[in-house]
């Protein structure tokens, strides 16, 4: 959004979780969208996620890499059509990678990062990410709190937003319930959460239809989520 009172900055939710605004521009988010619309057909296409106790999950989702299903993850699309997952791109391994380092460099663009004692020292790389869910929120759709725990990896998540701006929910390691934070991801957004945030519980409890930006040609909200598996 332009012309605003207040700038929107990039911030540190909690240790370890930090919003970087505007980190994607329209050319790439547009890259983004067309890219996930190839994937997002069959086979291992688009799908509703079924939970074990008898409920569906509101976003549909298509992964990439490792096929997700509760709560775990296989080579075929095990609660689809049973075909083999889309391969993760080399590209959007190497996205995650930068978004880390980008959400972490809180010194210079060479990737400089303060050390204890005020010594600098190199941003360590990111894992090479193996894993994407994309998940596709209509108007109605949302996402309870959970925690991103079926990889066997420490490495931080990596969560990219496009389309219609939503009501992005960081809870605690503990609960699902409060403390919490409410931030609102907006189209081109990164959300990074590692550290002590790895496990956090997080949602999505509201997206707001309508606000996505014009010239994308996307109605709802796409979220590619980012994630080194460890298998």
């Amino acid at each position: 959004m332009t012309g605003e009172l207040f700038p929107r900055e990039r911030a540190e939710l909690a240790p370890g979780a930090v919003h970087v605004p505007d980190w994607l521009d329209p050319s790439r988010q547009r890259e983004l969208v067309t890219a996930c619309r190839t994937w997002a057909r069959p086979p291992a296409g688009l799908r509703t996620v079924h939970l074990p106790g008898g409920g569906t999950m509101t976003a549909r989702q298509v992964c990439l890499g490792r096929h997700w299903y509760p709560y775990g993850y296989a080579r075929t699309a095990v609660d689809g059509d049973g075909a083999p997952v889309k391969p993760m791109p080399t590209w959007l391994a190497e996205l995650g990678r930068a978004a880390v380092r980008d959400a972490y460099d809180s010194a210079s663009p060479g990737g400089a990062v303060t050390a204890p004692g005020g010594a600098t020292a190199a941003a360590p790389d990111p894992a090479p990410y193996d894993i994407a869910l994309i998940n596709f929120y209509d108007a109605e759709a949302h996402m309870g709190m959970h925690r991103d725990s079926d990889e066997n990896s420490t490495a931080p998540v990596v969560s990219l937003s496009l389309g219609d701006t939503c009501v992005f929910r960081l809870g605690n390691t503990e609960t699902r319930t409060r403390p919490y934070t409410d931030v609102e991801l907006r189209s081109g957004d990164l959300m990074v959460f590692g550290g002590a945030s790895r496990l956090a519980y997080h949602g999505v409890p509201k997206v707001h239809a309508g606000t996505a930006p014009p010239g994308l040609g996307l109605a709802g909200r796409l979220n590619i989520t980012l994630r080194v598996s460890g298998l």
